[in-house]
């Protein structure tokens, strides 16, 4: 692999060309998307989400993987790049042959939450509030385009399930809801009377177009299928779109049992010791651990101004003590934004810095309205999953590498196993570094592991339809129902009780990305252990290399982040 002067020296080839081409392309195309790339000059427009458009996008592909045929490789760089090229690519046009991604409706990571991009867009000036207001003018276009996409497919036999798409029709109308989004964010608008009568107009127009998906949403759940689960058949193909890997199914589904009776044993052991810190007399409970740390007055928040006070505090802190000692981070991702998010849906999510890196890194979290305290024990793993050494070191670096690799490799290759798996990665290398020596702090660490490695077991067992385990607290044997995980979840997940639903109802209906997280984890576990094993007697040093080796990387499916790192 070569070294970063090595990349940093290296002349772009006619594959990055063409690579940086399909940039702008897609861009150009799918303006949604531009923004969230931080693509400057898509902020005024909406996607179209007619067959049309998705015919379009996926042309785009096509079109790409001929032209890459005629160009040979200049070097070891674009050996990895074609291969991404091929995987990630072959993957997008194998699903949208079968309407796969037109027709998925789900309640994180569908076309419905086209509203999200808003959260991404300036919004501190009059000028900034006349794009947002001309895109959300333009909503309609986008959402009727999506419409008629979903009643083709539905036509062709390909539709969401019945419990997907009433609960979109659900969250389309709790977006447009008085006190909903679009009215609580048009409240907020700058700019002289006409131009905050215009964003409201605007915001008005977009809810409207949300009304109307419920009402078609609401029509293909009265034929959609009942049945939750995705079935064997189809797993391996929505597994391998966010592992950019092969999995032997029965054989995962076994390790993550595995891996939840171990990490359940290494609780009870901290649990342990936190109930003799706290006099709680209850061993190793570790419901009775977790009572105490939360009755603890030293470890609450009160209200979304200390949460996003802490969130930042503690994000500047971990970025200021990991520089230079246990990791390379660039002076520009030195500086992360902390926000709270407007949905209200519970979520915590990075967004990534724009090309040009005039929009920061930013941890969000969309804290529900009911929410007024939050437990700082739980939650100190979860800012370093999104910030650093996580999804902001991770993103940033691969954003950083345009000049290095090409814009497709920095900007657009994106796996989940890859990027939650080193997420999650880097949530237990806190720990093995000494930043989570306190036994709540880490108590919280391994509920987020335990339920990264129950999802492994529920997304598996439910969508293949296996037997549920019967050797696990709270699993009763027998097949998986809705019912039967949502038990499961409750033995398992230390969220509030709404989460815990959202959570569940994520998984059913997008199958194969909650596994994605402790998979991803388990194979950078591996590859970092031969880097180790390689390497000479500075562990230290060898380990900072191999990160910052890999993250340079970019986003790589797994097998070939594998290959590359051989």
């Amino acid at each position: 692999m070569p070294t970063a002067s090595e990349q940093s020296t290296r002349t772009p080839s006619a594959l990055d060309a063409l690579a940086d081409r399909y940039v702008d392309a897609v861009a150009a195309a799918d303006p949604f998307s531009a923004t969230a790339l931080g693509v400057p000059g898509h902020d005024h427009e909406v996607t179209d989400y007619s067959p049309e458009g998705f015919a379009a996008r996926t042309d785009l592909a096509r079109d790409l993987l001929r032209a890459i045929r005629e160009v040979p490789d200049a070097d070891h760089t674009d050996t990895i790049t074609r291969a991404a090229l091929e995987e990630r690519l072959g993957l997008e046009i194998e699903r949208a042959e079968r309407r796969l991604d037109q027709a998925e409706v789900n309640n994180l990571a569908s076309v419905l939450q086209s509203r999200d991009v808003l959260d991404l867009m300036p919004a501190e000036t009059a000028d900034d509030w006349d794009v947002l207001s001309e895109r959300m003018a333009a909503f309609p276009h986008a959402l009727r385009g999506w419409a008629r996409t979903l009643r083709e497919a539905a036509a062709d036999g390909v539709r969401s399930s019945r419990r997907q798409l009433l609960l979109g029709a659900e969250q389309a109308r709790g977006y447009a809801a008085e006190g909903g989004f679009f009215d609580t964010f048009a409240s907020e608008a700058a700019g002289d009377d006409a131009q905050r009568e215009r964003a409201h107009t605007a915001a008005r127009t977009a809810a409207d177009a949300y009304r109307e998906l419920a009402d078609v949403l609401d029509e293909l759940a009265a034929d959609a299928p009942a049945r939750d689960a995705l079935g064997r058949e189809d797993y391996p193909l929505a597994s391998q779109t966010f592992l950019g890997d092969r999995i032997d199914i029965d054989d995962t589904y076994a390790w993550g049992v595995d891996q939840l009776r171990a990490i359940i044993d290494e609780q009870e052991q901290v649990a342990e010791r936190i109930n003799a810190r706290y006099g709680t007399g209850a061993g190793r409970s570790v419901a009775a651990a977790r009572e105490a740390l939360t009755a603890d007055p030293d470890r609450v928040l009160h209200g979304t101004d200390a949460l996003q006070a802490w969130m930042q505090e503690l994000s500047d802190r971990a970025i200021a003590q990991l520089a230079d000692v246990h990791f390379d981070i660039p002076e520009p991702l030195r500086a992360l934004e902390c926000r709270i998010a407007r949905t209200g849906s519970g979520g915590i999510y990075y967004t990534g810095p724009s090309e040009d890196l005039t929009r920061p890194g930013r941890m969000w979290w969309d804290v529900p309205a009911e929410q007024n305290e939050f437990r700082t024990w739980s939650e100190t793993t979860t800012v370093y999953h999104e910030g650093v050494p996580g999804h902001h070191l991770q993103v940033g670096t691969q954003t950083l590498q345009a000049s290095a690799l090409n814009r497709w490799r920095a900007m657009m290759c994106w796996t989940s196993g890859h990027g939650e798996g080193w997420a999650l990665y880097a949530e237990r290398l806190m720990e093995q570094l000494g930043y989570l020596d306190d036994d709540g702090d880490r108590l919280g660490m391994l509920d987020a592991q335990r339920m990264r490695a129950g999802r492994v077991v529920l997304d598996i067992g439910l969508h293949n339809e296996l037997s549920m385990p019967t050797d696990l607290p709270g699993s009763r044997g027998g097949a998986w129902t809705y019912e039967s995980a949502w038990e499961f979840m409750a033995e398992h997940w230390n969220d509030p009780e709404p989460l815990r639903r959202f959570e569940l109802h994520r998984y059913l209906g997008w199958p194969g990305q909650a596994p994605s997280y402790r998979i991803g984890q388990r194979v950078w576990e591996q590859l970092r252990d031969t880097a180790l094993a390689r390497g000479g007697e500075d562990r230290e040093a060898t380990l900072r290399d191999f990160h910052r080796r890999a993250l340079e990387l970019g986003g790589l499916p797994l097998a070939v982040l594998r290959d590359a790192l051989a």
